[in-house]
């Protein structure tokens, strides 16, 4: 006794498919609406963790407090620098615009790479 298939659709196995999906999606339901009166039951409940976060950040806050500020980092210049007084570059208005402590030493630099670079176009390198 073996039945195969034939050239129609299954209506047993479509209903039984069907039905199986209503079922399903009625437990769906089912939890869904009572997993809303959970979260309403919840919501009521005074809420503890906001207070331990406060707690928790006035400790790291009295950590922080403790813990040593680093020292700021000074570039010492070199004692020829230091002896040798200019006058700072003001802008139009007027204020003075800090001084660069390795201004001569890029300036040198550029100097030195424009002579290069001029060496190069004589040989009609570049």
């Amino acid at each position: 006794d073996v039945k195969l298939g034939g050239l129609g659709p299954d209506y047993e196995a479509i209903k039984e498919k069907v039905k199986k999906l209503k079922q399903q999606k009625e437990y769906a339901k089912q939890i869904k609406e009572h997993n809303m009166k959970n979260m309403a039951s919840v919501q009521r409940l005074p809420t503890k963790p906001q207070v331990i976060s406060s707690v928790s950040r006035q400790k790291a806050l009295e950590y922080a407090k403790k813990i040593p500020r680093p020292k700021p980092f000074i570039a010492r210049q070199p004692d020829e620098e230091v002896k040798e007084e200019r006058v700072l570059p003001q802008t139009l208005s007027g204020d003075s615009l800090p001084q660069i402590a390795s201004l001569e030493t890029l300036q040198n630099r550029h100097e030195k790479e424009k002579q290069v670079v001029a060496a190069f176009r004589t040989l009609h390198i570049i």
